[in-house]
């Protein structure tokens, strides 16, 4: 076990940074303990901040506001290599909050003012009160997980892709996994923005967005596995990610990367795999990220997302096997 405490060394706001000393070094199975994850704009954000509060840490932290914690370098790990992130445990620090500003999400012109919502969690931190009597169960996941891509350039977390950044998947819960294809030695992972909760969507831009008391990753090491974009598994789904500037490219980028990677890992042919993806499969709105205003200053936008879920129940357990022996060859 290894522990990465969130400090002005190990935490950046919104970048991966190339520069950036490791914040431990593991051998692949390793797990790494991550305590008391950062709030965002270098843990200036506080329970019971108001829209001006955020408004004046925008302008004093201009870039992503969100803290990303890291890297942790993987030993042996090398190009066409792929590290396994499995989430092993996740309890949320003592509240959360929910917010947006004017010209962002899904409604930029529906709403002249900002919102803004904080939550106190109680000792189980399971569930959170709203208003009216409207009682919110958690399901807490970080936000961003993500490898660091080639070359020597800071890559903004808010733009999420084939090294993962910002997925905001919310089934990466305890217990899944996400799969991402290294491009550099050591692979470097980072993460952060934890989500006390999120619904497929996210249509403020904005989840119960807290911090982590306690958070532990386990990294596992795939040699030459093939595998070109994120993955993410759990206990019941196989979950292939697409992201871009629409929703209906979104969808397309991750159906056809769905079809790929099952066609090659199942032996299924991506006719077949097409077929039963239009059959089986549900594909849901992960994130609709829009700003007709920039907020976050001199950084991408984030691109929109969308999900596609296969159930593993529908298949005999021969190829459920094959399939994980293709995601984890020598296991």
């Amino acid at each position: 076990m290894h522990t990465v405490q969130s400090t002005m060394a190990t935490v950046r706001p919104g970048v991966l940074d190339p520069g950036a000393a490791p914040a431990a070094k593991i051998e692949p199975g390793d797990e790494v303990f991550y305590p008391d994850t950062w709030t965002n704009w270098q843990n200036q954000l506080r329970y019971g901040s108001s829209p001006a509060d955020r408004a004046r840490l925008r302008k004093e932290y201009p870039g992503c506001p969100w803290q990303i914690v890291g890297p942790v370098e993987v030993t042996g790990a090398e190009p066409g290599d792929v590290v396994e992130c499995r989430l092993t445990e996740l309890r949320l620090g003592d509240w959360g909050g929910n917010a947006f500003p004017t010209r962002a999400g899904a409604l930029p012109y529906d709403f002249d003012k900002p919102y803004g919502h904080d939550f106190r969690f109680d000792e189980t931190r399971t569930r959170a009160e709203y208003v009216h009597g409207i009682s919110l169960p958690l399901d807490p996941f970080p936000g961003v997980i993500a490898v660091e891509p080639a070359g020597d350039e800071e890559t903004s977390v808010l733009v999420g892709g084939d090294h993962g950044g910002n997925l905001a998947l919310p089934e990466l819960t305890v217990g899944s996994s996400l799969f991402l294809p290294v491009a550099k030695p050591g692979a470097r992972i980072w993460l952060g923005d934890i989500h006390a909760l999120q619904g497929d969507g996210l249509v403020d831009q904005t989840a119960l967005k807290s911090t982590a008391e306690r958070l532990r990753m386990r990294y596992d090491l795939h040699k030459n596995l093939g595998l070109t974009r994120p993955l993410a598994e759990t206990a019941t789904h196989w979950i292939g990610i697409g992201l871009a500037d629409s929703l209906e490219a979104a969808l397309i980028d991750c159906l056809r990367g769905l079809i790929s990677w099952f066609s090659a890992a199942s032996g299924v042919t991506p006719h077949e795999a097409h077929a039963l993806c239009s059959m089986a499969a549900s594909f849901r709105i992960t994130q609709y990220a829009d700003q007709t205003e920039v907020h976050h200053v001199d950084v991408p936008l984030p691109p929109k997302g969308v999900h596609g879920l296969l159930r593993k129940d529908i298949f005999p357990a021969e190829l459920r096997d094959r399939v994980d022996r293709w995601l984890r060859p020598g296991a």
